[in-house]
């Protein structure tokens, strides 16, 4: 009986490893994109960052010699490998208010990489990279 209770927890174990997070709880940062085909890095003069809980962001704009500033919040979803994103707020005129985006998620180390379709037709893959 112990031996068919340990292979049963082992197998649990074993099949539990291969289950990804789902939240991205944390802060990320901005690392640039790759927007309908063109490569872009992250910002040189600022930092573009977002904190996540287990369901929402928010996220600031950080400029040496400026106060942090607001500038996004959002709601979040995660599935086996897609991230459904819906803005909720939005210190700039958007056109994403409001609407679920679906993206592709993956990690390549420190790295969240998100791939969809925006509602304007602009395929996007965006590269946020974990704060330590």
């Amino acid at each position: 009986m112990m031996k068919i209770l340990a292979a049963l927890f082992l197998g649990v174990l074993f099949l539990s490893s291969f289950d990804q997070s789902k939240t991205l709880a944390g802060k990320w940062i901005y690392a640039g994109d790759i927007f309908n085909g063109k490569k872009e890095g992250g910002p040189a003069d600022y930092i573009l960052q977002r904190k996540y809980n287990d369901t929402s962001f928010t996220a600031y704009v950080i400029q040496k010699g400026y106060k942090t500033e607001e500038y996004e919040t959002g709601n979040y979803s995660l599935t086996t490998d897609t991230c459904l994103e819906a803005q909720t707020w939005c210190s700039q005129p958007s056109k994403l208010l409001n609407i679920v985006v679906h993206y592709h998620y993956s990690f390549n180390k420190d790295t969240l990489v998100l791939n969809g379709i925006l509602p304007s037709g602009a395929i996007v893959e965006e590269y946020w990279k974990r704060v330590k």
